[in-house]
């Protein structure tokens, strides 16, 4: 499955793109071949699935909820979820994660902020561990977590998630 997690920092941005490198990652999101899908339900995995908790799809709407553009957040969102390609990750398994690998050792290693935990969790559970973020805290507590090898990166071309 091609999962990506993109953090708000990020996506907030995806409205009005100018850099060739967001329109490609847009591009590749927006990706769909409704037709090929039903006839081959298997070819779904070969499509982008973007990886959300409801927290992160909140920051979403709360950043461009009156940006009405074919490639602002919220319409992607919209999109992907009609498509079958949201992989939103439940409070369930968020809690679930966090009571057996966030031990206090690792709480008090943390540099991101709390609200930011839960998208490490979504990040840690998803398919391929992808994740675009400018927060260098979440990229520090990605990197670093004990036992998971994740990709983090803030800009899409350095990221292989083609």
């Amino acid at each position: 499955m091609n999962d990506i997690f993109i953090d708000n920092n990020i996506a907030k941005n995806f409205a009005t793109p100018i850099d060739p490198h967001y329109k490609e990652l847009i591009q590749w999101i927006n990706e769909f071949d409704k037709d090929l899908v039903e006839k081959e339900p298997e070819k779904l995995l070969d499509y982008a699935h973007l990886v959300v908790s409801q927290k992160l799809l909140v920051e979403y709407l709360n950043s461009s909820r009156d940006c009405s553009k074919p490639n602002a957040i919220p319409s992607i969102i919209s999109r992907l979820q009609i498509q079958g390609r949201l992989q939103k990750k439940s409070k369930t398994e968020i809690e679930d994660f966090k009571n057996e690998f966030f031990t206090k050792r690792i709480e008090k290693s943390l540099l991101s902020n709390q609200e930011d935990h839960p998208h490490i969790v979504c990040v840690l559970i998803s398919n391929r561990k992808l994740c675009l973020t400018y927060d260098d805290n979440l990229t520090a507590d990605l990197k670093d977590f004990p036992g998971f090898t994740v990709r983090v990166e803030k800009r899409p071309e350095s990221l292989n998630y083609k």
